[in-house]
């Protein structure tokens, strides 16, 4: 039984951090002796000793947990599961279990501060009215001095998914037309791909994977990614299925999977056009489908019949062309059958591509539209909120871009006369060019929130070279990050358990309230609590120059965001309800595209797309080629299981499982470059370098290297430094910009001298 060191959480409960950490599998080393599962349960519990309240993990994650926490004295003490989710079913990840020490981790940013110095480390704690005094002073000075406020920018994403916080873009809208950083480095490519294909990204119901009788994830680790999924992924395989990886690397899901294939990267379209090659040549094709609820199939037909063939696909993706016509020929046999697209698949240069290559696959079986099938990638069809918070007026004669329309899901309003404005919007990944190339008028001043740009924005030492480049920076957060020392004035913001919210997924169907379970820690505020303290700071300087409420109420504004829709989708017929416990849609049928109506131009499942071809692709999901490499390995850097993204890892309980980072190498490639097992390395390329210790592991292929990202509170480690902004093809059609090219990455690695 591995053993692990046990620190008391700062006021809280021993008791129930133990209760916490035996269910997410793990021991404690105490004092006295080992804790262990068995000699825990004498320990005595009593319910009614807590108060209860109904929380959401509001992390960008499939799972999304309903979460009960417990309370006594005003102090959480710890946190399990929702059970009425049989989603959640009473478990939480590792990650969920830490959330009590988010809350009273010594290193939360406790006050409004000031830094004397950009980047000098020289903090001094302001008061709130001092911090909101001078951030309105350089606001009305912006817009002094520009005659709008273009000069003053937002980056935010997702570092807190719960609704109200879209408060934050509503904070914008309030002040006037500004610039908003838009798209999303998650996803975007995916996104377009199959609202090309389908009309819409909508999957089945998770949870009818039971259904299934094969099972293919592609590109996905759900292991470590989605751990309520995988119980649906097993309990099908006790029913019959066959479960199937395709994945660079070999990772914890593919362990657990009955077949692995190890695809090159970048080539899993060429793989998935082979597989419908082959569904041709065999007669296979579900002919229902592709004549009565697709169009464009016989031209597909004939691109595959002039173009592919199953050994030229697996010459390009390495996997030998009679196992990818033995599966082909098991995934059509199977009724139903699935494929989980996961999210690193499409982060390519032709990562639209890929997906549309998938999408097609699937269609030619026809499994889209079944239970327990479906190409399956996310669903937005469980958001239907009033986003009351973000829906903001400017005040009245503010001026702003003229004469262009914002992404879906920005509000244009009319300015003076007859003109037309609305705000401006630059790449999100490309946030570093952006702010460098920005004109008429140059960023000045930048607002970040739900987002650790140092992190998890690309070329770090680009963006060093923008940042320097603002006048003001103003960072919302909870920790001293990366972002943060790149800053002037930091803002402490609440956790989940100190905020009125609400969250849903976009994989499962279920809704949570997120109450208040506790006052603000120190002097933290919600976001919306933020916004309405500028205003007041504001108005007080200039009248009129902020249209957010002066003064708000978090739970509130947490009703606002409900509606009939919500209502009638999710079976209830108010919030409150939703104290009793997590409540999932009221689903007539678990599959998406059940009645295989498409909302595409068409009506029909589109294998031609003429939309995709107006916007500058190839109308049929044919073969395009990955990114030229421009260094000896490839470079992968997806998150670790027990952190997400730049979260969670610096937490101090978190560092018995991450003491530090590593670079993941094959023994013949590290052999090759004189490398040997922990031994300190430079990974490096054009952009810049990373010094790590070298792992040694036959889990990566020999010509690719992985680097976990993270973010140590203690070192300095950023997988940004070799990552640069290169696109992916496809996501400016529904997300505002193109996604980006996260694993066409490649490197170097030599030992550190």
């Amino acid at each position: 039984m591995n053993k692990i060191k046990f620190r008391r959480p700062d006021a809280v409960d021993r008791r129930g951090f133990l209760k916490g950490l035996l269910a997410a599998g793990a021991a404690a080393a105490l004092p006295g002796g080992l804790l262990t599962a068995r000699n825990a349960k004498a320990v005595p519990f009593d319910p009614g000793a807590y108060q209860v309240f109904r929380n959401a993990c509001p992390r960008n994650c499939y799972d999304t947990c309903s979460i009960k926490t417990y309370v006594r004295d005003g102090i959480v003490q710890f946190v399990e599961g929702a059970p009425e989710s049989t989603f959640t079913r009473g478990a939480l990840c590792v990650k969920g279990y830490t959330y009590p020490r988010r809350l009273y981790s010594p290193d939360r940013i406790k006050y409004p501060m000031i830094q004397d110095k950009r980047g000098s480390g020289n903090w001094r704690r302001i008061s709130w009215d001092e911090a909101m005094d001078r951030i309105a002073d350089k606001i009305l000075e912006i817009k002094k001095r520009d005659g709008s406020l273009l000069g003053l920018g937002l980056t935010k994403y997702s570092g807190n998914f719960g609704i109200t916080n879209y408060g934050v873009e509503g904070m914008m809208s309030s002040l006037g037309y500004t610039t908003r950083f838009v798209g999303t480095p998650c996803w975007p490519a995916g996104i377009d791909a199959q609202n090309y294909d389908l009309g819409d990204m909508w999957c089945n119901d998770p949870e009818d994977f039971v259904k299934a009788k094969y099972i293919i994830i592609w590109g996905g680790n759900p292991a470590w990614c989605s751990m309520h999924s995988m119980k649906y992924l097993y309990q099908a395989r006790e029913n019959g299925a066959k479960i199937v990886v395709i994945d660079p690397v070999f990772t914890q899901t593919a362990a657990k999977a009955d077949m692995y294939w190890r695809v090159k990267p970048g080539t899993d379209g060429a793989l998935a056009l082979g597989m419908a090659r082959h569904l041709l040549d065999r007669g296979l094709v579900n002919q229902d489908f592709v004549n009565n609820y697709a169009v464009g199939y016989a031209e597909f037909a004939d691109y595959l019949r002039q173009n592919v063939t199953v050994d030229w696909a697996s010459e390009i993706c390495g996997i030998p062309a009679e196992d990818i016509r033995a599966l082909t020929e098991e995934f059509a046999a199977a009724k139903p059958a699935t494929v989980w697209i996961g999210y690193g698949m499409q982060r390519h240069t032709n990562g639209g591509a890929m997906v549309r290559a998938i999408d097609a696959f699937v269609a030619m079986t026809g499994n889209i539209g079944v239970e327990g099938g479906g190409a399956r990638y996310g669903q937005m069809r469980t958001w239907g909120f009033n986003y009351h918070a973000m829906i903001q007026k400017q005040p009245e004669g503010s001026i702003g871009f003229v004469g262009a329309t914002g992404p879906k899901g920005e509000f244009d309003f009319a300015g003076e006369g007859n003109t037309t404005y609305s705000d401006r919007t630059l790449n999100i990944n490309k946030t570093a060019q952006e702010i460098l190339d920005a004109k008429d008028p140059e960023l000045k001043m930048l607002w970040v929130s739900c987002k650790n740009p140092f992190a998890q924005d690309f070329d770090r030492n680009k963006l060093e070279k923008a940042f320097a480049k603002l006048e003001m920076v103003v960072t919302v957060d909870q920790f001293f990050n990366e972002t943060v020392q790149h800053s002037d004035i930091v803002l402490p913001v609440t956790t989940l358990f100190e905020e009125w919210t609400v969250n849903v997924s976009y994989w499962h169907y279920w809704l949570s309230l997120n109450e208040q379970a506790v006052k603000p820690m120190h002097e933290a505020r919600s976001n919306i609590e933020i916004a309405a303290a500028l205003s007041r700071a504001m108005n007080k300087k200039a009248p009129g120059s902020c249209t957010f409420p002066q003064e708000v109420d978090g739970r509130e504004w947490m009703i606002k965001e409900f509606n009939k829709g919500v209502y009638d989708y999710f079976g209830i017929s108010s919030w409150e309800e939703l104290r009793n416990g997590p409540v999932k849609a009221k689903l007539s049928n678990s599959a998406a595209w059940n009645e295989r109506v498409f909302m595409t131009p068409s009506g029909k499942y589109e294998f031609r797309s003429d939309l995709c071809a107006q916007n500058g692709f190839k109308a049929l999901p044919e073969y395009v080629p990955g990114r030229e490499a421009t260094a000896p390995f490839r470079l992968l850097t997806p998150h670790v299981q027990f952190g997400l993204h730049s979260q969670f890892i610096n937490l101090d309980w978190m560092e018995n499982f991450y003491p530090e980072p590593f670079v993941y190498i094959h023994p013949e490639a590290a052999e090759a470059k004189g490398i040997r097992d922990m031994e300190k390395v430079r990974v490096f390329n054009s952009i810049g370098e990373v010094t790590v210790r070298a792992k040694l592991t036959s889990n990566v292929a020999k010509d690719c290297v992985v680097m976990y990202e993270a973010w140590f509170r203690k070192l300095a480690f950023n997988v940004q430094n070799v990552v640069d902004d290169c696109a992916a093809d496809m996501g400016a059609m529904k997300t505002g910009a193109p996604g980006v090219a996260i694993h066409d990455q490649f490197v170097d690695i030599a030992p550190a001298v």
